[in-house]
């Protein structure tokens, strides 16, 4: 059974079928689903369409990592963070990095 909100995004997308917020989403509804086969069809959408949609880097790379793709997550970062310092977004940067950083093993403490 499909949720609610999944539904009336799906609606939105039929009216609005290159907007980059809903396709975002999508992408996030499907996730929080566990539809990982839709979460990454949106996703990856987003980077091919949409590059300068930032967030959609962090959440992508997110997904990898859960399924284990630690390659796949830190290339995503790394492009993340080149979008972000085109468009001069800061938070975005900083967030990219950090995970980033934590994908590629840099986030440790000195002792």
């Amino acid at each position: 059974m499909q949720s609610t909100r999944l539904n009336k995004l799906l609606a939105f997308l039929t009216t609005e079928p290159n907007d980059p917020f809903i396709l975002y989403a999508l992408a996030t509804e499907y996730n929080s689903l566990n539809d990982t086969e839709q979460a990454y069809h949106y996703y990856l959408k987003l980077v091919d369409e949409h590059p300068a949609y930032v967030g959609t880097y962090y959440h992508l790379g997110k997904l990898y990592q859960k399924h284990g793709e630690t390659d796949k997550a830190i290339a995503i970062y790394e492009q993340g963070m080149e979008r972000a310092r085109e468009k001069g977004d800061g938070h975005a940067f900083a967030e990219l990095q950090g995970a980033y950083n934590t994908a590629a093993g840099l986030d440790y403490e000195d002792d």
